[in-house]
């Protein structure tokens, strides 16, 4: 067993490669092998979010403050609170991040496959964002 005190991993500002706007990233925990499964915490300010991408083993985002929204390709924006959890399939090709006009934080939870968490596409416009 190996407890991991809050604050002893630094929080870091999103890459500008894979958010729009101002995220803060805050690892929680990365297990190794034979283990896959790694968990951060992300705190988007308002209108930020994520470029559109996959997981090869799917995601798992809880909502823990504020208010924010999450999109698969295809279907509709979707807004999301404190307490909803969202499944994410395997290689579903998605983004999420804030509200407009509110910060949200979520955990993430994904698994990687082959040392492999998540492959990265294109921005999600303004014009997306706003729909």
């Amino acid at each position: 067993m190996e407890i991991q005190r809050i604050g002893a991993k630094a929080s870091f500002k999103g890459p500008a490669d894979w958010f729009t706007g101002t995220a803060w990233i805050d690892p929680l925990f990365e297990r190794t092998d034979p283990a896959r499964v790694n968990g951060v915490s992300v705190t988007f300010e308002p209108g930020a979010r994520t470029a559109w991408h996959t997981h090869p083993l799917g995601q798992t985002l809880i909502v823990t403050s504020g208010c924010g929204w999450v999109q698969r390709e295809g279907s509709p924006i979707e807004e999301i609170r404190p307490g909803d959890v969202v499944l994410i399939a395997p290689d579903e090709k998605h983004w999420h991040g804030a509200a407009a006009t509110t910060a949200m934080t979520h955990l993430a939870i994904h698994e990687k496959l082959d040392g492999k968490a998540v492959t990265w596409f294109e921005k999600v416009s303004d014009e997306q964002y706003r729909k």
